[in-house]
C-alpha cells in the first residue's frame, strides 16, 4: 500500500543516504516537517561494510541506514520508499513529484541523490564491484592489504589511484588498458615506487571459486590479481533538477560530473541545496553525513530569516502572522 503523504513540508530532503539523513536528522531536531524521498540504491550497497566512521567502523550500509531512519522518525521526520520524478516552482517553494503520482509542497529543498559510478564495460568487473573490484583504498584498502592488486587505467586520476593503493601493497601492477601511456613524469614515480607497468587492452577479470584470480590481455596473456582497482567517472544523479535550470557540469578534477554549490551547499537555485556526493564526488560516508548536517542547519537558519522578516512586516502593521 503506498504509504499517505502529508500535502506540505517545510523540507522535501530528496535522497536517503548518510547525507540526506543526517540532514534530515538535523531538521527534525530544529522541529521542521521533513521528508525524505528514498529510492533505496545507495551506491554503497554492494560493500560488506562502512569503513573510516568513526565508532561504526565496519557496520553494513544497511544497518548504518536503517539505524538513520529510526532516528529521523524519532523526531517526527518522516522517510518514504519513492523516487523523485519531477520537481516544479510554486507558490514560493516547489512541488516535488514521485514517480508513483504522489505529490507533496516543499519550502526548500535538500539533494542528496548521490551519485553513478560508471565503469568499464568489461565482463564479471560490475558484478564484483564494492567486492574484489574496488575503487578508494581508504574504504577498502585495509581489507586488500598485502595482496596483489591490479590498478585499470581509466581517467586522469589512475597513476595517483597506483601510488595511493601502494601504501597497502608492495604488489602493485599498473594496466594502461585503453588509455595513454603514463606520462615520463608519471612512468617515473611509478617506477621509484616499483609498480609495473602493463601495456595492452584488458578485455575481461578471471573469476574462480567467485574469487578474482587475474586480470586478461587481449593477446589471451593472465596477469594474476586478487584486487582490481577502477578511478570510475562518477555522475551525479540530478537528472530531475533541470527544470528548475540546475545541471550537473564537469568536476573541475576531471573525475566527472556534479552540482556546484557553496560551503554550505546552497546553489545558484534559491531554495535549493545539495549535500553528499551529488557535489562532492569524493566524500566518504563521514563526509557526506556532515556535510548534510550542516546543509540542514544552513537551511533551517534561511527558513528562520524568512519568518522573522514575515514576522516583523505583521507587526507592523498590526497583522496577526
Amino acid at each position: 500500500m503506498t504509504e499517505q503523504l502529508r500535502s506540505r513540508y517545510d523540507v522535501v530532503v530528496v535522497g536517503g543516504g548518510a547525507a540526506g539523513l543526517s540532514g534530515a536528522l538535523m531538521l527534525a531536531r530544529a522541529r521542521r516537517s521533513v521528508l525524505v524521498v528514498d529510492a533505496g540504491t545507495p551506491r554503497n550497497a554492494p560493500a560488506d561494510g562502512v569503513h573510516g566512521l568513526l565508532a561504526r567502523d565496519g557496520m553494513p550500509p544497511a544497518e548504518l541506514l536503517e539505524r538513520g531512519r529510526a532516528e529521523v522518525r524519532g523526531y517526527d521526520g518522516e522517510v518514504t520508499v519513492g523516487e523523485v520524478d519531477a520537481v516544479v516552482r510554486e507558490d514560493g517553494g516547489f512541488r516535488v513529484t514521485l514517480a508513483d503520482g504522489r505529490d507533496v509542497r516543499a519550502r526548500r529543498l535538500l539533494v542528496t541523490t548521490g551519485l553513478v559510478d560508471d565503469l568499464p564495460d568489461l565482463p564479471e568487473l560490475r558484478a564484483r564491484w564494492g567486492r574484489d573490484v574496488i575503487h578508494c583504498p581508504y574504504c577498502h584498502g585495509w581489507e586488500v592489504r598485502d595482496q596483489a592488486i591490479g590498478v585499470l587505467a581509466t581517467g586522469p586520476m589512475s597513476v595517483h589511484q597506483a601510488l595511493l593503493f601502494r601504501q597497502w601493497s608492495a604488489d602493485v601492477t599498473y594496466f594502461t588498458h585503453t588509455g595513454a601511456p603514463p606520462t615520463e613524469e608519471q612512468a617515473e614515480q611509478l617506477a621509484a615506487r616499483g609498480i609495473p607497468v602493463v601495456t595492452g587492452e584488458v578485455v575481461a577479470l578471471d573469476v574462480a571459486d567467485d574469487r578474482l584470480v587475474g586480470v586478461r590481455l587481449a593477446d589471451g596473456t593472465l596477469v594474476r590479481r586478487q584486487a582490481v582497482t577502477v578511478a570510475a567517472r562518477m555522475v551525479a544523479r540530478a537528472g530531475f533538477l533541470a527544470t528548475l535550470g540546475l545541471t550537473a557540469v564537469p568536476h573541475p578534477s576531471g573525475m566527472g560530473e556534479h552540482v556546484p554549490a557553496d560551503p554550505t551547499g546552497r546553489t545558484d537555485v534559491p531554495g535549493v541545496w545539495v549535500a553528499g556526493n551529488v557535489t562532492d564526488l569524493a566524500a566518504q560516508v563521514g563526509a557526506a553525513a556532515s556535510a548534510g548536517a550542516l546543509a540542514g542547519a544552513h537551511i533551517n537558519a534561511d527558513l528562520i530569516t524568512e519568518e522573522t522578516r514575515q514576522a516583523v512586516e505583521a507587526y507592523r502593521t498590526g497583522s496577526p502572522w
